[in-house]
């Protein structure tokens, strides 16, 4: 470390993003520090992947054990099942207070300084931190963000934390309402949904798009809402838009016509989720200090190295990573995001390989995919001049999903013709998050299923369900 540094490198943020980075940075003998206003752990640990997991492995049990057709036919009977709403939310609670504990331990043992604080730019190399005890100022030769993300409220809404919330309010399962709106059926709308119907909710799925999961391959979300809507107490409303929420009792929501804009219906519900997707906390970081703009959503500009960029050029020393760059907003992007920052703060030259990292949705059954949707591999095929095919498998002809009495489900494997590299995988069935890494791994080797068909997978395993995939591309049946 140069003697005109206090530190090598200084992180904003101590998210799952920053704290990987952290470790990273320490392993390449970096003289390391993190700046943390909030709580350690950042929005994964304290209020969205981990507490939001825990919901959803309880209530999921208890859909299990009340799902009486289900058990019948493996012969078992399970009579009279109750829950403890608190007992489940301090599952929850626990799990968050564990692992921020073993994240803020892991840096400490490291030597890794913990400053708590706000961050901010002041100039290059340089930050200030506004601290109980006052301002101080830190140099460091590297300087990376990791700011995070916080929830979308749309115009017209109003949270009150209560009968209107966002997830940061929902983790904490302080109610569980008789009928309840979710307003979006992304990511968060689907696990909510999940959890509150497992726990006897009526749910109103507001989707102001025309497809529920917009953001899904289009036959897996048709297979979603067949699996995970249809069957359960969950009255899906696509093409509206929530103009208008009031929170009360009761919650007062107006919903829209999603093209005109107006209003068609007023409805009354018990309470109203906001999972209407996030952006990035990225005001105060005082980044026009050294001239970096942000873009018009509010992401900070970067590469594929992480380095910020003004005007497509990058600013020396100066890394962004995460949610804050809006590139691919998951934890484990995040962390790949840091790992890649470090190694390029240390001379070896690497980039993200976007394509490869995977996605999951832990509802039951859970759904995940790598790589390209259908549509996006004939936009790329297109424009590339080749052509691509998509071939399917399914959980019902899987042995040990039969095993389980978990058929429904679905692997979908998408592929060049010509060269048979795979663009892109989408799984909806059990254990989906788990298997979708096989995928992610062919990908990320940009590996073909003609390679992929001769690999050899136990028997019986779910992972049958994606060896079926690739021998059926393959041809070898």
């Amino acid at each position: 470390m140069s003697e005109q540094f206090d530190y090598d490198l200084v992180i904003i943020g101590a998210g799952v993003g920053g704290h990987g980075a952290a470790l990273h940075a320490v392993s390449c003998g970096l003289k390391t520090a993190i700046v943390e206003a909030g709580d350690m752990g950042g929005t994964c640990v304290n209020r969205g992947c981990i507490p939001s997991k825990a919901l959803l492995a309880a209530s999921g049990r208890v859909r299990e054990m009340r799902n009486a057709h289900h058990l019948k036919a493996m012969g078992i009977q399970v009579d009279n099942v109750n829950f403890d709403r608190e007992g489940i939310a301090a599952h929850a609670s626990n799990l968050v207070s564990k692992l921020r504990g073993d994240l803020t331990n892991s840096l400490t043992r490291l030597n890794v300084e913990v400053i708590r604080g706000w961050g901010k730019v002041v100039a290059s190399q340089k930050i200030s931190v506004t601290t109980p005890e006052g301002e101080k100022f830190i140099t460091a030769k590297d300087v990376m963000i990791s700011s995070g993300s916080i929830p979308f409220v749309p115009p017209g809404i109003e949270v009150d934390g209560k009968t209107v919330f966002t997830s940061d309010d929902a983790i904490k399962l302080e109610t569980l309402p008789q009928w309840i709106a979710i307003i979006g059926s992304g990511y968060i709308g689907l696990e909510f949904s999940d959890v509150y119907t497992a726990l006897g909710s009526e749910v109103t799925m507001i989707e102001f798009f025309d497809q529920l999961m917009p953001g899904f391959d289009t036959d897996i979300a048709k297979l979603a809402k067949r699996i995970l809507i249809d069957p359960r107490d969950i009255d899906a409303r696509p093409s509206l838009l929530a103009k208008r929420v009031i929170p009360g009792s009761p919650v007062v929501i107006e919903l829209a016509d999603a093209k005109t804009k107006e209003v068609v219906e007023i409805l009354e519900v018990d309470a109203c989720l906001v999972a209407t997707g996030r952006i990035p906390d990225t005001k105060n970081l005082n980044l026009e200090a050294v001239g970096v703009a942000l873009d018009r959503r509010g992401f900070i500009p970067v590469n594929d190295r992480l380095e910020v960029l003004i005007d497509d050029k990058p600013v020396p020393h100066l890394w962004a990573i995460g949610d804050a760059t809006g590139k691919m907003m998951l934890a484990h992007a995040a962390s790949a995001q840091g790992i890649i920052a470090v190694e390029n703060i240390c001379g070896r030259s690497k980039e993200v390989d976007y394509q490869s990292i995977p996605a999951a949705a832990f509802t039951h059954p859970e759904i995940s995919f790598v790589g390209m949707t259908e549509a996006q591999a004939k936009e790329a095929a297109t424009a590339g001049g080749f052509e691509i095919a998509a071939v399917r498998s399914y959980f019902k002809g899987n042995s040990k999903a039969i095993a389980e009495g978990e058929a429904d489900g679905m692997a979908k494997v998408i592929y060049r013709k010509d060269t048979g590299e795979v663009l892109g995988t989408h799984i909806i069935g059990l254990h989906a998050a788990d298997l979708i890494h096989e995928a992610s791994n062919a990908i990320a080797q940009r590996n073909s299923i003609h390679n992929l068909a001769t690999y050899v997978h136990a028997h019986p395993t779910l992972s049958e369900v994606l060896d079926e995939a690739y021998k059926r591309a393959a041809g070898v049946h």
